[in-house]
């Protein structure tokens, strides 16, 4: 029986905190957690009404990125909590920004090196080193050139998600995501 509920964007996300789950051995599902996938950030306030203290009372956790932390904010307001100000309110509440996205998040935890070599054993290095030769990225740090690969493509960004945080070490994880998981796994309060 699902205590908490992990909020994220979009299936990409979902399946990344799921992988990054089970890469530790943790069986979230098992461990009382689900992991929502939102259908974009819009929906948090939905979310967060059905799921939360006014609906399942369901303990709340997420992943939002920069650009999207008014609706966050906003969501948590209409769903009858009081975040102080700053992502330092909001992760007090549960909710961890990254900094750009989810994908930013993990390119910089495993470096550039380490995501070609992903790249590599997929097959995929000659299509992203078509894309970095195209005009509009030649110039760009590869870093972007790869946050642009995976947003490109069919299903590219589901996939990788998933590939890249199996390629994590414990030592790599990124802030929100370690923040995440630590609260899907917390014991209530």
């Amino acid at each position: 029986m699902a205590r908490v509920a992990v909020l994220v964007e979009g299936k990409s996300d979902r399946e990344a905190v799921l992988a990054l789950g089970a890469s530790r051995g943790i069986d979230l599902n098992d461990n009382g957690a689900t992991v929502v996938s939102m259908n974009g950030i819009t929906n948090v306030a939905r979310h967060i009404r059905e799921l939360g203290p006014h609906g399942e009372r369901l303990r709340l956790t997420g992943l939002y990125d920069a650009a999207e932390e008014r609706f966050v904010r906003r969501g948590l307001e209409l769903g009858g909590f009081t975040p102080d100000p700053g992502r330092e309110g909001l992760a007090a509440l549960g909710f961890h920004r990254c900094d750009r996205d989810l994908e930013d998040e993990l390119i910089r935890a495993l470096g550039v090196d380490r995501v070609l070599t992903v790249l590599e054993a997929e097959r995929d290095l000659g299509s992203f080193r078509t894309l970095q030769h195209q005009p509009a990225h030649r110039g760009r740090a590869p870093s972007g050139q790869l946050h642009r690969f995976f947003g490109a493509g069919s299903l590219r960004k589901f996939r990788y998600g998933r590939l890249l945080v199996e390629a994590l070490a414990d030592s790599a994880m990124p802030p929100p995501l370690a923040a995440v998981l630590a609260d899907a796994l917390a014991d209530p309060k």
